[in-house]
């Protein structure tokens, strides 16, 4: 995975969207921007497109992330998507996978805290690593979903076959 550009690593004593969008700037990545507290960048990842949805809830000093990915469940695999969502959710150290049946999507979510309640402020740096997470466990991950919905697979098995650690080169 490549590293994000940034061009300041201050702690923000702005929105930390304001900060998410300035990233998004720096990386040619489109974007839209909703309002103060939200806003959704649009990503090409190894397997599929993703939105990466941010939220800033000031009363709570939390940002919101949540890597939404272009893969919809059809009704009857849904109980295997969420024994699968279980089972990755156990190797998980930070943030989790879930499923919102109203949009019928799958994603991957985690929020920080903007730390001490006087500064109410995240450092962009914190920011760039956050986006990098949410990326890169979308796409270690996405596989496992992929092998339910569509290879047929049980959870257990596409966990396992996604999860192949290749050793040696070709």
């Amino acid at each position: 995975m490549a590293s994000l550009s940034t061009e300041q690593t201050d702690l923000l004593q702005q929105n930390p969207v304001d900060a998410a969008e300035e990233i998004a700037g720096a990386n040619d990545w489109d974007y839209e921007r909703h309002n103060d507290q939200e806003l959704t960048v649009f990503l090409a990842g190894q397997y599929t497109d993703m939105q990466l949805r941010l939220f800033w809830r000031d009363d709570f000093k939390t940002l919101q992330f949540a890597c939404l990915f272009d893969m919809k469940v059809p009704e009857a695999r849904r109980p295997d998507i969420y024994k699968a969502i279980g089972l990755v959710n156990e190797r998980m150290w930070l943030g989790h996978f879930e499923y919102w049946a109203d949009e019928n999507a799958l994603l991957f979510r985690h929020a920080s805290l903007a730390g001490d309640p006087m500064l109410s402020s995240i450092s962009q740096d914190h920011i760039v690593t956050m986006v990098e997470t949410a990326l890169s466990e979308t796409e270690r991950f996405y596989p496992v979903f992929q092998f339910v919905l569509w290879g047929g697979q049980s959870p257990e098995q596409a966990i396992e076959s996604a999860m192949l650690e290749c050793a040696g080169t070709a």
